[in-house]
Formats: structure tokens, sequence, C-alpha cells
């Protein structure tokens, strides 16, 4: 039995806005979303691709047949506003019934729809049904590395006004080689940082600049997208250098951060040295050794 956990927002967010070359959404065996509210609360709105969920003449949770429970690999549940996992209520019953065969704890939903879909208004929808299609076509939003303020994402995203209006964003940090026209038409600070995707880049001299424009933005309660082209390698370098200037991360724990939030992240080697020797700068000492695997 895996048990269950609770998922903040934050994190269902970040989930449901994983890509690759398509969006993770149109993965089989990716994420099973089960609300739990009541059919009418679910058919007027519900967060995107949420399943409603079923039950049996004795009240019991009924599994959605094409659902692999054993190899999902997220299982989240909701109703309207659990807030602890010693609450009763259809998000625990369900998440009951389906931790008895799930491989991964069945993450409940902390505030449920309520506290969602108030962070989150754009992701919630009426629709019930995708095809494939439609979720390969899926437009993901930029992660959220802190909650309601500093974001990650690439150039497609940053370029999408939707996006920006949806996020309601304030600045802008571009370490893209890219300038669109479209910064020119949204009411947002445009910090641009040239800088190739290459082991040889100096990006180290810049952290501070970044910094500092970023820290001043999040001060005035702005929110901040850094993007690069690809979104995996140049921001999250500089995402990474923000995390351990002001917030006094180490390279190890910054780096964990960002892979929760973006599982495919990857800078570049020379980056990662830049980082350590960043790391050296802003707390006095290498904490972190980057020649361990995981980096």
């Amino acid at each position: 039995m895996a048990g269950k956990v609770f998922c903040e927002a934050t994190k269902l967010y970040n989930i449901l806005n994983q890509y690759t070359f398509l969006p993770r959404l149109a993965e089989s065996n990716y994420l099973c979303l089960i609300d739990a509210r009541a059919a009418e609360s679910y058919n007027f709105s519900h967060i995107i691709t949420a399943r409603n969920a079923k039950w049996d003449s004795d009240g019991k949770f009924i599994m959605p047949l094409d659902v692999e429970v054993e190899s999902m690999r997220y299982i989240i549940v909701y109703d309207s506003s659990t807030h602890s996992l010693s609450d009763s209520g259809p998000a625990i019953d369900c998440a009951d019934s389906i931790e008895k065969s799930s491989q991964f704890p069945v993450q409940i939903l902390s505030g449920g729809y309520e506290k969602f879909s108030a962070l989150y208004p754009f992701l919630r929808t009426p629709k019930i049904l995708y095809n494939i299609r439609e979720l390969e076509s899926l437009n993901p939003y930029p992660v959220e590395i802190l909650p309601g303020k500093l974001y990650m994402g690439d150039y497609r995203q940053a370029t999408n006004l939707q996006i920006l209006k949806d996020l309601k964003l304030n600045a802008l940090v571009n370490v893209s080689d890219e300038c669109s026209l479209v910064f020119q038409k949204v009411n947002c600070t445009v910090l641009h940082i040239r800088m190739a995707d290459s082991a040889e880049a100096d990006l180290i001299t810049s952290f501070e600049r970044m910094c500092i424009f970023i820290g001043s933005h999040l001060n005035n309660s702005s929110s901040v997208l850094i993007f690069s082209t690809l979104g995996v390698s140049r921001c999250c370098a500089v995402t990474m250098a923000y995390l351990m200037y002001h917030l006094k991360y180490t390279l190890k724990e910054a780096w964990n951060h960002i892979q929760q939030c973006k599982a495919n992240m990857k800078p570049n080697r020379g980056f990662v040295q830049q980082l350590s020797d960043w790391e050296l700068q802003t707390l006095g000492k290498r904490v972190t050794d980057i020649s361990e695997p995981n980096y």
C-alpha cells in the first residue's frame, strides 16, 4: 500500500504543465486526475483533464477501466476543499480505495477545487473528453518556481500574450538569442541578456545583474518569468542563481527545487561549473560536489 499524501496547488500546476517535445498529459501512464465532487459541480467546471469519480451502489469508488493504477506516475484526487488527511469526504474515500493498488502515493489536492481554481482560473474547463491529438496540442504554461511570483519557461511561452496575461507577469528575463516584437506590445519590463547555450558562454558575470532585477520586481509584488529558447538550460541556470543569491540556497538545494518544478531541466556543463563558482561567491564556500552523477 503506497499511502496518501497532500499535494499543494503549485505542485499540481507544475505536473499539468510538464512537457518534453509534447505535453506529458498526452502520456497514458502520466497523470490520472480525479474530481470527487458531485457530477453537477464537475459538469459546470473542473480542472483540465480531470475525470469525475464514479461510485457503485454501495458507495465505493469505481476506477475507470482504461486507467492502469499500478503504472500510473501520478494519481491526484480532489473534492471541493479538503484541507487535512484526517478530514472525511469524497476525496479521502476515493484515495482510500485507490491506494491499495497504486505503486506511488495517492495525492490529495490541498484546498481542493476551490483553492486551485482561485489560483489558476485559466486551468479550469467544462470540457470532459480529450482525444490524443487534443492532448498533444495543449499549450503548457511556464512552471512555477515561487508560487504566484517566479516562473520559468521557454521562448514560445514568453511570446504568448495569453500566458503573459493569465500569469499577470510584470517582468521578463530573456536569456535567449532572440528578441520578439511581441515584447513591445506588453506591459512588461524586459531584461535581455543575449546568451548562447554553450559550455563556453559566460553567464556568471551577468548573474548579479539578473538577480538584482528579479529581486527588485518580486519585492514590489510583481511576477517574473525567466526564459530561454527551449527552457531547459540557460533559464534553469539563472533561476538557480537567483535562489542561491536571494534565498541562500546551496547549489544542491537550488538544483533539487528546480528539478521538482521541471523534470527535464538540464543546464549545460559549463553553466554547472559557473553555478558552483557562484555558490562559492554567494555562500563563501563550495558545498555541492558537482562531480556527482546528478549534475
